[in-house]
């Protein structure tokens, strides 16, 4: 297998924490989107919609989605479960797995690709190159403070998000969580049992990579 990577990008380290859970040794290659090399031709015959990351798996396949790379490596790699073991487990943990993409990740880049300066043109990742739109920055912000207080409501419930383990779903909203800092944007004050829940897996050692 290889794995592309992006050192500085959020969607690629929740790839490397999910292979590093899973204690595989996979050869990386690091690809700069500082220095926009995921538009490169070589990377663009690897994955022509410039997206990272990408894992080429055993069979050849080129999987440039994190949930088809963490199915890959699960079934694969089946222990530690990180997706479940039984129907309703893989369910939840689906599910929220989906809502941290469509409610954290998805208004945190909202928030900076539509406004930082460095994303000027850039407004949507993949070959396309768009104009930045400032109202869709601010309704961002706003998205990411409900997406805060679900995950406080949901944390008072539980000890992570979709069962009493940490999976996928807590991996894939930690990342988010944490990257809300280039919107200048944390844990609010008060959150208790998020801050608990982000302090945990920060401790992890796949969250140091």
């Amino acid at each position: 297998m290889i794995f592309y990577d992006c050192s500085t990008a959020p969607n690629p380290r929740r790839a490397r924490m999910f292979i590093a859970e899973k204690g595989l040794n996979i050869e990386t290659r690091d690809i700069s989107m500082i220095k926009g090399e995921q538009h490169s031709e070589s990377f663009l015959a690897v994955n022509p919609r410039a997206t990272i990351p990408v894992l080429i798996t055993e069979e050849g396949s080129a999987l440039t989605e994190n949930l088809a790379i963490a199915t890959y490596l699960e079934a694969k790699h089946p222990k530690p479960p990180l997706m479940g073991t039984t129907p309703d487990e893989k369910a939840r943990i689906m599910m929220w797995t989906a809502i941290a993409e469509s409610q954290g990740g998805a208004p945190i880049a909202e928030a900076f690709r539509n406004a930082h300066p460095a994303m000027k043109g850039r407004a949507l990742p993949g070959p396309l190159n768009l104009e930045q739109i400032p109202a869709l920055a601010e309704r961002g912000l706003k998205r990411v403070d409900a997406f805060f207080t679900m995950l406080e409501t949901r944390l008072n419930e539980s000890p992570y998000l979709a069962s009493e383990q940490f999976s996928l779903a807590d991996l894939t909203a930690f990342v988010f969580t944490d990257f809300a800092r280039v919107i200048k944007q944390r844990i609010p004050e008060g959150n208790s049992a998020t801050q608990a829940w982000y302090d945990a897996i920060k401790a992890r050692p796949s969250a140091s990579l």
